[in-house]
């Protein structure tokens, strides 16, 4: 089952499907269609983007008022991108 490219590409050698962030285009997208009126279940099949994430990205937008990606938490890499890629 292959969905829309908002989401990423199956792998081949595992069947597995990895998941992307979603464009700034696309998050845009849902916030606009949220502020025109649309629920969060039409935004869904409108976009074909899950419910749960339709409704992180409204909360988001919400809280932080944007919808550009957030810095994550955790550890700092221990080695240098320079000496990972040697």
């Amino acid at each position: 089952m292959e969905t829309a490219n908002v989401y990423g590409d199956l792998t081949a050698d595992t069947g597995i499907m990895k998941t992307k962030e979603l464009t700034k285009q696309v998050r845009d997208k849902v916030v606009e269609k949220y502020e025109a009126g649309l629920g969060y279940t039409k935004i869904s099949r409108a976009l074909n983007i899950s419910l749960s994430t339709i409704k992180s990205i409204i909360r988001k937008w919400k809280e932080y008022g944007t919808t550009a990606n957030l810095p994550r938490g955790g550890r700092p890499p221990k080695l240098k991108s320079r000496t990972r890629r040697k």
